[in-house]
């Protein structure tokens, strides 16, 4: 059972307290001939995840609607056949944008402590991107809201864009979540439910997928796993209605990337695929390195050599084709030396520590934006180790821990205290050392 966010999100926006709420609930059933006698503790109830009995969840949406002025159906609070939340249920581009922009209200106003829930797996997991593989498209995106929407509002959101992705990789996800997410709420959705045709909608809609994306990134640098699914979840709907395929994909690639995070090996394999197919000769080069670079890591986990080296190979043949300036502003993360690092990992899974200690030096002296390098020199750090190359391993986590300072990463911390950890075992003095330097560090934030 987990919180909904959706009902919990409306409640406030209706300005209802929850015993308000459980008396207009009483007294739409009186109407209808039932003897309710809700009070506060059965909304409270509600609002952890409990799903009222008979007619109660379409007396909630009557009385929200009534307050409201606008239709509120069972998925728009949380009470449809997948909870609201997830995929599946209304399909309707504006049914969509209610429940995000409820639930954007929600994560910014820390209403409903979500970090704690699970990504979903299985079909809830996959239907989202088999939704945006196939057909029926968005015919017609062009909203007819109060607020006239021009091209300097995309502008905005474009803009907001980059400049969050920026501070993610200078400070984590941690700092930048919050920060993201606020501006989600205060200035994307009331955009998104504003007047535009259907050529600025596309626009508008692809602008607002790249900033939700932004969001699902900082949630999983938290460690907020089901937060950061539903982002992307958004993230790859919001891709569909602009209508840019490039974009979907890169959205799966993020998909693909907490795969294998959560150790789903073959949905990893099986989301690339997806991106690789569906974006076909629209897919760029940076991006399809980066999702072949994946596939490798996958096959390595599941211990398929062949098919890693495959994709070892098409990773780099695309890495080789990348031009500068040729890229849309969300594949700025394919840096030089991404890939390098990718296929280190898979070779290091492989058990092939000589080409994976090449590849990842050679990922190391290629300039890199503070995070990226952090996640480096610690793939470096472990080779050596396993090398036998304690000395060296510990000065290149010692520049790893430099790199680090300042940041609040999850990620980064669980990475850390992995290098830690094989450091103090290695029986080198130097290493030792350099453990230590990590575990002061630690007890800070990063």
């Amino acid at each position: 059972m987990q919180p909904n966010v959706l009902l919990d999100a409306l409640l406030a926006e209706a300005g209802f307290s929850h015993a308000g709420l459980a008396a207009r609930v009483n007294g739409a059933g009186s109407a209808r001939g039932l003897a309710l006698r809700y009070e506060h503790t059965a909304v409270a109830r509600w609002l952890k995840g409990q799903r009222p009995r008979g007619q109660v969840p379409d007396l909630i949406c009557e009385v929200l609607a009534a307050r409201l002025g606008r239709p509120v159906a069972l998925a728009d609070v949380g009470l449809g056949p997948t909870g609201g939340t997830g995929p599946g249920g209304d399909a309707r581009l504006s049914g969509f944008v209610e429940r995000a922009s409820a639930v954007w209200r929600s994560d910014a106003q820390h209403r409903a402590r979500t970090d704690e829930v699970p990504a979903v797996t299985g079909t809830p997991a996959v239907l989202p991107v088999w939704e945006w593989e196939n057909p029926p498209e968005d015919a017609d995106v062009s909203g007819d809201g109060p607020r006239r929407v021009g091209p300097a509002d995309v502008e905005l959101l474009r803009s907001a864009r980059a400049h969050y992705e920026s501070m993610y990789r200078r400070a984590g996800g941690i700092a930048t979540r919050a920060r993201v997410v606020g501006f989600l709420h205060a200035e994307t959705a009331p955009l998104l439910r504003g007047s535009y045709d259907d050529a600025l909608g596309r626009a508008l809609h692809r602008a607002a997928g790249g900033l939700v994306a932004v969001a699902g990134i900082c949630a999983y640098d938290s460690d907020a796993q089901g937060p950061a699914q539903r982002y992307f979840h958004q993230a790859l709907r919001l891709a569909k209605a602009s209508g840019d395929r490039g974009l979907g994909a890169y959205v799966v690639a993020l998909l693909v990337n907490q795969a294998l995070f959560t150790a789903e090996y073959r949905q990893a394999v099986a989301f690339a695929e997806a991106a690789l197919r569906s974006a076909g000769r629209l897919i760029t080069p940076a991006l399809a390195a980066d999702l072949h670079a994946m596939q490798a890591k996958a096959y390595a986990h599941l211990g398929d050599a062949a098919e890693a080296a495959r994709c070892i190979r098409r990773a780099e043949a695309e890495a080789g084709r990348i031009r500068p300036g040729r890229e849309p502003d969300e594949t700025g993360y394919v840096q030089p030396g991404l890939v390098d690092v990718q296929v280190a990992e898979a070779l290091l899974r492989l058990g092939e520590l000589e080409p994976a200690r090449e590849h990842a030096a050679a990922a190391v002296r290629t300039p890199a934006h503070d995070r990226g390098r952090v996640h480096r020199l610690a793939v470096l750090t472990q080779i050596e180790l396993l090398r036998g190359e304690a000395d060296r391993a510990a000065e290149t986590a010692a520049a790893m821990v430099e790199q680090a300072r300042g940041m609040e990463s999850r990620r980064l911390r669980d990475r850390l205290t992995a290098v830690r950890g094989q450091l103090a075992a290695s029986g080198s003095a130097a290493a030792a050392a350099a453990a230590d330097s990590i575990a002061a560090t630690l007890r800070v934030p990063l």
